[in-house]
């Protein structure tokens, strides 16, 4: 790989998963470098992380203060990702849900020069998730699904977490201006880079459930996204509906 890649990875009491994930990316793809971004884990993941840095250095700790959020904690990576010059800066999730065979083909679809991003989908042919109670996989596809539709946007996995991104397309956005939790994070991410007309691509991934430790969504997170959606779409029909009239009134 000619590029240089940044995998950034937030941890709150992921301890069980670091090491077994890290080592995974490292077998998988021993290339890239990874950020973890801890937000005070109270189990230790900043320690543990800090003693792998300190012999492996592929790895960096970025240590925050305090549990402050999923998209801030990207956020944060991204700065520190760009301000250290890495051409593709990559989202994975440590807590074993995103394999790290699947990352290698995040990377390979980013040898494309004309991508910008790429998202691993569990919505398209060949992708799945494995072992998700019936309820939770639901609430994600009708996410997705409205979130495609109210937005008008084809990408299928809107809510994937699971992605690489060109620095370059990344610093074309107000990253400081993203709707930061959960679910909406990730679409308002996608929506932002589909109006700077980057180009978005999807590969299939296997999702697996969690094998250690407790998911942080919640149906707080997930309501939240959907007003968010639901708020954007109506704009975005608002907009198309002024235009339509203006268009018609020049006609005239």
């Amino acid at each position: 790989m000619c590029d240089s890649v940044c995998v950034v990875m937030p941890t709150y009491n992921e301890a069980q998963n670091l090491t077994i994930t890290l080592t995974g990316v490292f077998a998988h793809n021993p290339e890239v470098h990874i950020l973890v971004v801890d937000d005070a884990s109270p189990d230790g993941t900043g320690e543990l992380a800090d003693a792998m840095a300190q012999h492996d250095d592929r790895v960096h700790v970025m240590h925050r203060q305090g549990k402050q959020g999923l998209g801030p904690a990207y956020i944060a990576g991204f700065d520190w990702a760009i301000a250290h010059g890495y051409s593709i800066i990559c989202e994975m999730d440590m807590d074993g849900s995103h394999r790290p065979q699947d990352l290698t083909k995040l990377l390979e679809r980013m040898r494309d020069p004309r991508v910008d991003a790429v998202i691993g989908s569990r919505r398209v042919r060949g992708g799945s998730s494995q072992g998700w109670p019936w309820y939770r996989n639901l609430i994600s596809s009708c996410g997705s699904w409205y979130a495609r539709f109210m937005l008008g946007i084809s990408i299928r996995d809107m809510t994937a977490g699971f992605r690489a991104y060109r620095s370059a397309a990344l610093q074309q956005l107000n990253l400081h201006d993203i709707a930061a939790n959960g679910y909406v994070f990730q679409i308002d991410m996608t929506r932002r880079l589909a109006a700077k007309g980057a180009r978005i691509v999807e590969v299939p991934i296997v999702f697996p459930q969690r094998a250690y430790g407790e998911s942080k969504m919640s149906l707080g997170i997930v309501s939240e996204a959907m007003k968010k959606v639901t708020i954007w779409g109506c704009e975005r029909m608002w907009r198309s509906l002024v235009r339509i009239f203006r268009d018609n009134g020049k006609a005239q």
